[in-house]
């Protein structure tokens, strides 16, 4: 009688416990995402109020926003990234604790490694581009990012979000892509956003304010073996354009 009281009372608490572990790991994550952008915020005082960039000489493929590597074939070393000086002691962007890093790193041999989970808006926010009336955005450099002041509304436009990406099974990847790539603007992008905490996804802004979101929106090119939809990728936010992502 008495064991079978004990496992009644242990079958209703499980699903609180489970549920308040859940919580506390996505507080830990907007924590490290606020983190992450007050560096880029930091970032952009020292360097004339201009954004680092997410991939600075991108054909290279040497640089990102989160490390540095001296060969292509070698992992991205997360204390050589240009906002490490500004992450604190451990000079490294602190990992997702609700994202399986030492398990996709095995069987991806670490690509990617370093960004904590986290993506960036390298499309708007990681390069310095170039409007057209016509709708299309063309970079102008890779090299720096966006400069503040050309963020029309900082409050609306991403930053940084949980992340990751659908290859022939869940991999790392540093940036937070929109849904429409911005030299094509009819073409769309696989979704990076990774909805990872019970459905949820944290979410800085250029204004520096972190909240989450529920996906509304997921799709797949078919170019890769995973499915977006079965791995928690997507889109949120109700228009599917990207002006949650763009300076206009």
């Amino acid at each position: 009688m008495v064991l079978s009281v004990v496992s009644l009372l242990a079958s209703l608490l499980l699903p609180s416990l489970s549920a308040a572990r859940a919580q506390a790991l996505a507080v830990t994550c907007g924590s490290n995402v606020r983190q992450v952008s007050l560096a880029n915020g930091y970032y952009a005082e020292e360097f004339a109020g201009v954004y680092c960039p997410g991939a600075s000489d991108f054909l290279r493929n040497l640089h990102r926003w989160h490390g540095t590597r001296k060969k292509i074939s070698q992992p991205f070393d997360p204390h050589t990234g240009p906002l490490s000086s500004y992450l604190g002691a451990e000079g490294a962007v602190r990992q997702c604790p609700a994202f399986p890093a030492a398990e996709v790193a095995d069987h991806s041999g670490g690509f990617e490694r370093g960004n904590g989970g986290y993506g960036y808006n390298n499309a708007f926010v990681g390069v310095q581009v170039h409007p057209y009336a016509s709708g299309e955005f063309v970079v102008a450099t890779d090299r720096a990012g966006a400069v503040v002041t050309s963020i029309r509304r900082p409050a609306e436009t991403v930053m940084f979000t949980d992340a990751a990406f659908a290859a022939d099974r869940l991999i790392e990847y540093s940036f937070a892509e929109p849904r429409f790539q911005p030299q094509y603007p009819s073409a769309r992008f696989d979704p990076s956003v990774h909805f990872r905490h019970h459905g949820m996804a944290n979410v800085s802004w250029c204004d520096g304010h972190v909240d989450a979101h529920r996906r509304a929106f997921t799709w797949s090119s078919g170019l890769y073996a995973a499915s977006p939809a079965r791995l928690e990728l997507g889109w949120f936010g109700d228009a599917d354009d990207n002006s949650l992502f763009d300076l206009r």
